[in-house]
């Protein structure tokens, strides 16, 4: 498939991978919000809703012409469609060890999670049942720093991680967040909010995103001035 001219210009170093998103609704408002940010392209692993059925068609308003999909990976090839260098950073901050790493300015404020109903979480909870040998560890489980959206992610190519609301991110994703140097991004809620929808984090991260490398490029652009 051939994509707008225009469109191609205005791609930056930016990429969303979806994680077994099941709802056609918020997969098309995810890739609408993907083309609006200037992704270079959506991956979305096996598991997630067909990207061509009518539903995600319908909320998705022609991105699909307009930003590249690749759909029905397996996280051992996903890696492949990924350019050299990225960062993958996985918007998820309700793990066992993401609530002891929020700084305590954002715990003042209340900004931590509610939501316990991710996958990861299970298998936290399975892995704190088992017996376990003295001295033996959970590195099993990849232990990701967490820092707030707002601050800068995207100094390296980035893809960011959504998983789907009833299952959350998977192990994989934080395994290869984990291999490629990336962290947990947090979305500050303030408390009694569970969480928010799988499309309105998409949105706020990739166009955090696109904010925060717009002002790279102005910074470079203004010290050219200056020599």
């Amino acid at each position: 498939m051939t994509y707008p001219e225009t469109q191609l210009r205005h791609l930056l170093p930016l990429l969303l991978i979806c994680d077994n998103l099941r709802d056609p609704g918020n997969l098309g408002t995810i890739l609408r919000s993907a083309a609006g940010a200037g992704c270079s392209k959506v991956l979305l692993t096996k598991g997630c809703v067909d990207p061509w059925e009518p539903k995600v068609l319908r909320a998705a308003m022609g991105a699909h012409f307009q930003v590249p999909i690749i759909n029905n990976l397996d996280w051992e090839t996903l890696p492949n469609y990924l350019p050299t260098d990225t960062r993958v950073y996985v918007a998820d901050n309700c793990g066992l060890y993401a609530q002891a790493q929020i700084s305590n300015k954002a715990s003042d404020h209340g900004w931590v999670c509610d939501r316990r109903l991710s996958k990861l979480h299970k298998y936290e909870e399975e892995e704190e049942e088992e017996d376990l040998e003295p001295g033996a560890s959970k590195a099993w489980l990849p232990e990701l720093e967490v820092q707030s959206y707002d601050l800068d992610w995207t100094e390296a190519p980035a893809a960011v991680v959504v998983g789907g609301e009833t299952h959350g991110v998977s192990l994989e994703s934080l395994q290869l967040a984990e291999s490629t140097g990336g962290k947990r991004l947090l979305i500050p809620v303030v408390p009694g909010v569970d969480s928010l929808n799988s499309a309105m984090a998409a949105s706020i991260l990739l166009f955090e995103g696109r904010r925060q490398l717009r002002v790279r490029a102005e910074h470079l652009s203004r010290d050219r001035c200056y020599h």
